[in-house]
């Protein structure tokens, strides 16, 4: 088998990829993804279907490696066509603008948030706003939830919120959006809108597209500094004259080392033949951490994820925290005697811990060592305790008060707002991941040093190999990163297939 375009990985990115390639009618693309297809609606197992809630009926199964408490945090990755984007909570929001500018300011010419927006707007279909900063015309629907959707829990707390005295932001994409709304979700009439689902569903007819599921890519083949193909892990060689790998955060940076691109002094001992001494690859991994402030209350039907609050810490003034309420979620009377449970949850979305990826064994089944680092800069750990105490005094405010049926679950009421040292270790107990891993092929100028790959996604050292997936995003942005991933797609396929486009 083989193709102009291998694209490694049908996720979030891969299906962007696959689909904006095979626009070009003299272009063979062959898309392959390790777990299953669903190739029309009525196939999609429920689970992926339902867009109330994230799932992980098709997952990679990774855990971080244990932290100081002997936590093993776990780490969904979801193995399908579509990838995280058929799996996530469809939270479908951009981030901050000073992100992007900052990416450029780092040596990445054609990333500020300027030269990307054109990229946001082309992946979407605001059905809300329709002003200069949306598309209106994408294949990503977005809408927020009007008041009359909001289940009670979820419309208490922007008003709880409010009355705390944040902003309300009605359109949370928009730049210099601060305050608490409604929450920009890609969901149409209760359906998951993933990529599979709107870029790869309109590209299926493509005789030019190939996709090939079930199929787990070992390594790239290279020959004198060139890619010649991929190599699955039952041995066959699938050609091709480029490659990129969408594998995610975790996925790509594993298949580089597996095939000889990154540090020398890992791989070495690994047996691996070093092809390129690449030190960032699996490095600077950045994720999200959360946590929650766990309420009692009573069940409540409709849609658990609907409103956000965007804020910022007093430590750095930019948005760089995260509120958003889940629930109510049924649970045993033992956990709440109402018979359900909410939480808000807080989110660091600048945090500057950072960790890695880095082989177990050169065995493609064997999951990689992921140290995702939560908490470990003494700065990331003070705002979550700043995040904590404003989750507490936003539950204490009316209407949302109302709706707490008894005390506190988490962190409890025997920890004091004042006791930071309590409450830290109360997070430090409970930290968990918001799913957003980014940096591990990190773009920029310096191979020898930090970076993996160029501006335009190219692997340093191996020609007509590139990345186009989160783990090129230099640093983490303040949003989820499912509309990120969808524009980094978006705009390397550009320069793929349109070198003059950018």
């Amino acid at each position: 088998m083989s193709a102009d375009v291998i694209v490694v990985g049908g996720g979030t990115a891969g299906c962007v990829l696959a689909a904006r390639l095979s626009e070009d009618t003299g272009c063979s693309v062959l898309l392959v993804e390790s777990g299953p297809d669903y190739p029309n609606l009525d196939d999609l197992p429920a689970d992926v279907a339902d867009a109330s809630e994230p799932t992980v009926g098709h997952d990679w199964g990774y855990y971080a490696e244990a932290d100081l408490l002997d936590r093993r945090v776990p780490l969904p990755r979801a193995r399908l066509i579509g990838g995280c984007s058929a799996t996530n909570g469809c939270f479908a929001m951009r981030g901050a603008p000073a992100v992007y500018d900052r990416w450029q300011a780092l040596g990445n010419p054609g990333w500020s948030f300027a030269e990307v927006l054109p990229f946001f707007q082309r992946l979407e279909s605001d059905l809300d706003f329709t002003d200069q900063w949306h598309g209106i015309d994408g294949p990503i629907p977005i809408r927020r939830h009007p008041v009359d959707e909001l289940n009670p829990i979820q419309r208490a707390f922007i008003d709880a919120a409010v009355q705390a005295g944040h902003s309300y932001v009605a359109d949370h994409n928009r730049p210099g959006a601060l305050g608490v709304g409604p929450m920009p979700r890609n969901v149409r009439d209760g359906l998951r809108m993933s990529t599979a689902v709107t870029y790869l569903a309109a590209a299926r007819h493509r005789p030019n597209l190939t996709i090939c599921s079930d199929t787990t890519i070992g390594r790239v083949e290279i020959a004198h500094g060139r890619v010649v193909g991929v190599r699955s892990t039952t041995g066959e060689l699938l050609e091709a004259d480029r490659v990129v790998l969408a594998a995610g955060a975790y996925g790509s940076p594993a298949i580089l080392a597996r095939s000889g691109l990154g540090p020398a002094a890992l791989l070495s001992p690994l047996g691996i033949d070093v092809v390129a001494d690449l030190p960032a690859v699996g490095e600077h991994l950045i994720d999200h951490p959360i946590v929650a402030v766990d309420l009692p209350t009573r069940p409540a039907a409709g849609p658990r994820f609907q409103a956000i609050a965007t804020l910022s810490s007093t430590s750095t003034g930019t948005p760089d925290l995260h509120l958003f309420t889940a629930g109510p979620f049924p649970v045993e009377r033992e956990a709440s005697e109402s018979g359900a449970i909410f939480g808000i949850v807080a989110g660091l979305m600048a945090p500057q811990s950072e960790g890695s990826v880095r082989l177990r064994s050169t065995d493609p089944n064997d999951p990689p060592l992921i140290d995702v680092a939560h908490l470990r800069h003494p700065d990331d750990l003070a705002r979550m305790v700043d995040a904590t105490v404003e989750a507490r005094r936003i539950a204490r405010s009316e209407p949302l008060a109302t709706l707490v049926t008894g005390a506190e679950i988490a962190p409890g009421p025997a920890v004091a707002d004042d006791d930071r040292a309590a409450i830290a270790d109360s997070i430090r107990t409970r930290v968990a991941s918001y799913h957003h891993p980014v940096g591990t092929c990190r773009m920029g100028t310096e191979p020898d040093r930090d970076a993996v790959v160029d501006a335009q996604g190219q692997v340093y050292g191996v020609d007509r190999l590139w990345v186009a997936d989160a783990s090129v995003m230099p640093t983490i942005p303040a949003a989820g990163t499912n509309l990120p991933t969808i524009m980094v797609a978006e705009r390397i396929a550009a320069r793929l297939s349109k070198p003059d486009s950018i």
